[in-house]
């Protein structure tokens, strides 16, 4: 119980990365408040599942990120519920592809929104509780930040300016938080994207030093390490990759 009565909000908690992420830190005894927009089904069946674990370890807050002034209703959802606010992953991220010459600004709007607008505004609005509790930030951002993926470009520019985001709110909002991010490589396939085919898929594999993709506890226990094994780390982007990054 190493996170005992750590408060953890986190977006886009209801599946895949965000879902493991629940699981792993409501295991070391973390209670959670799990935004989602419209996977309400998983939502509700991951919140039963931790509650049946443990009674009131999990809560959840509906709320669509582009919708910016909305977003300290996340914040004040978990002061009411919980009482204190300790950690905030902003997990939650849109991913497809904008090839130059069809960008359009509802891409731009969608992409740059949920990858580091709504990251930025939700942490100014957590800011506070965070000061109060000295806790920390936890960012999920992607090895393409600082190597852009083809046919990416909006994806890779939000996930770019988050990590500089990460940087420095570790600046502006210490010495009282920690700010870190972690940066997944081939983890979790996309859904519904074409572009990872199976031949394309071995070509990543194959181009990772370990030879093999992660998994969503891989970045899960990168996360738990930041929130509680790392209280001299701040400002720091932690890559989960195989070694991807080290050969792109």
């Amino acid at each position: 119980m190493q996170l005992n009565e750590k408060i953890v909000l986190i977006t886009g908690g209801a599946k895949r990365v965000g879902a493991a992420t629940c699981r792993m830190l409501h295991t070391q005894g973390a209670r959670l408040m799990v935004h989602y927009r419209s996977s309400h089904d998983e939502a509700q069946r991951l919140a039963d599942e931790l509650n049946h674990l443990r009674r009131d370890s999990c809560a959840l807050v509906k709320g669509d990120l582009l919708h910016i002034e909305k977003l300290p209703h996340l914040v004040e959802a978990t002061l009411k519920h919980y009482g204190q606010l300790d950690v905030l992953i902003n997990n939650a991220s849109s991913f497809y592809p904008t090839e130059v010459g069809g960008i359009s600004m509802e891409n731009w709007d969608d992409l740059i929104g949920t990858n580091l607008k709504a990251p930025l505004f939700l942490a100014q609005a957590a800011a506070e509780a965070l000061r109060h509790s000295h806790g920390c930030i936890v960012n999920i951002a992607d090895i393409h930040a600082e190597r852009p993926m083809k046919s990416y470009v909006v994806y890779s520019i939000g996930k770019a300016g988050l990590v500089a985001m990460t940087k420095s709110l570790a600046h502006e909002l210490g010495p009282q938080v920690r700010v870190n991010a972690v940066a997944p490589g081939p983890i979790m396939w996309p859904e519904n994207d074409p572009t990872f085919d199976d031949t394309e898929r071995r070509r990543i594999i194959a181009h990772t030093a370990l030879k093999r993709e992660g998994s969503a506890e891989d970045i899960a226990r990168a996360v738990q390490f930041l929130v509680y094994d790392a209280p001299y780390v701040t400002g720091q982007i932690l890559a989960v990759d195989g070694g991807r990054s080290a050969s792109l």
